[in-house]
């Protein structure tokens, strides 16, 4: 399948969980790939992951995609070694766990730089080259937090809304040029979900509850997320622009 056959797209968080699963697809679908997460060792395993899959070049940055630097680093990468910038993948995340009044200042920070402030950075890099080139993708991978409560997870949910809301501003400011959409994941079956449950007394039976409590009666699979991802990217969403697409297995209302 070549659906992104030579497109070019940068992916944060892309080492492990939704982000890797996004990576394989994209791959198998002829896109050439920038990936980032931070460890190297994992990022290299990708990246053979990857090669196996297609017959793509691949590239990995390593970094905290919460320093404006490195974000900077991601699209020069892109445009240096394919010559084009066709989208960004905005996966990369992390809970910073604690209450409102347990939480240390440098820890909400943290989770505001790698979940909302990063988001800013590598679009603010990435933008002019989509426009340059006349057409582009923006996909945020949000969460269900932006909407629902969490008990000890302030920084994330508030980082989660407001990268939603970041991401219509980007679809409204920047179309009919770029689209931009955010996704916003459920309970999800990736190292995340197993360190969001530490907020819980019983973490097993919070990850077992979170999949039971959806309609669908499980956690969603990495590969659920890249199915939606991949169609927000392709020109079977051409009219999509500034959503923020629930995908939970029904556990939102519940």
């Amino acid at each position: 399948m070549t659906e992104f056959k030579d497109q070019v797209y940068i992916i944060t968080g892309a080492t492990s969980g939704m982000g890797r699963a996004i990576a394989q697809k994209l791959a198998i679908e002829g896109a050439h790939l920038v990936i980032n997460g931070r460890n190297k060792q994992r990022g290299l395993d990708t990246i053979d992951d990857l090669q196996k899959l297609s017959n793509r070049v691949h590239s990995f940055v390593r970094g905290d995609v919460g320093l404006p630097e490195l974000n900077k680093d991601l699209v020069d990468a892109a445009v240096e070694k394919y010559g084009r910038l066709d989208g960004i993948i905005c996966n990369a995340g992390g809970l910073g766990l604690g209450s409102v009044t347990e939480l240390s200042f440098a820890r909400w920070k943290e989770t505001l730089d790698t979940n909302l402030h990063s988001v800013f950075y590598l679009s603010h890099y990435a933008i002019p080259h989509m426009l340059q080139k006349g057409s582009g993708n923006i996909l945020v991978n949000a969460s269900i937090a932006a909407f629902k409560y969490f008990p000890n997870h302030p920084a994330y949910c508030a980082a989660k809304a407001g990268v939603v809301a970041l991401t219509k501003q980007m679809a409204s400011e920047y179309g009919p040029v770029i689209r931009a959409n955010a996704i916003c994941p459920g309970p999800v079956d990736t190292p995340l979900i197993w360190d969001s449950a530490k907020a819980f007394p019983n973490p097993n039976q919070a990850v077992e509850a979170a999949g039971q409590n959806t309609a669908m009666k499980r956690l969603g699979l990495p590969k659920d997320i890249a199915e939606l991802a991949c169609f927000l990217l392709s020109e079977r969403s051409s009219w999509i622009t500034g959503t923020a697409v629930t995908i939970d297995g029904g556990s939102i209302f519940r």
